[in-house]
């Protein structure tokens, strides 16, 4: 168990010590980030914008679905008035 948990450990340190150069844009995005750095346009800028967006409504939304569950089905504190007598659930 304790083998598997190091091999574990070591597979994500790994994961986080090599990077590997990726491109992910499409060259319509690519183009225009580097031609905004060139020529001082702002289009870098709400390219950059737009990606900030990209990657904060999908986290915004889980917050607002956990808040929301946690706020339905929270526990209350209900006094319930329950026989004494023992019962059967048979």
């Amino acid at each position: 168990m304790k083998r598997k948990i190091i091999f574990i450990l070591f597979l994500a340190a790994l994961n986080f010590v090599t990077v590997l150069p990726v491109n992910a844009q499409c060259a319509m995005c690519s183009i225009n980030a580097e031609q905004g750095n060139k020529n001082g346009n702002t289009v870098s800028a709400g390219l950059n914008t737009g990606v900030i967006y990209l990657l904060a409504i999908p986290y915004l939304m889980a917050i607002v679905v956990g808040v929301v569950w946690y706020k339905k089905y929270r526990k209350k504190n209900i006094h319930l008035e329950m026989k004494k007598e023992p019962f059967n659930l048979n």
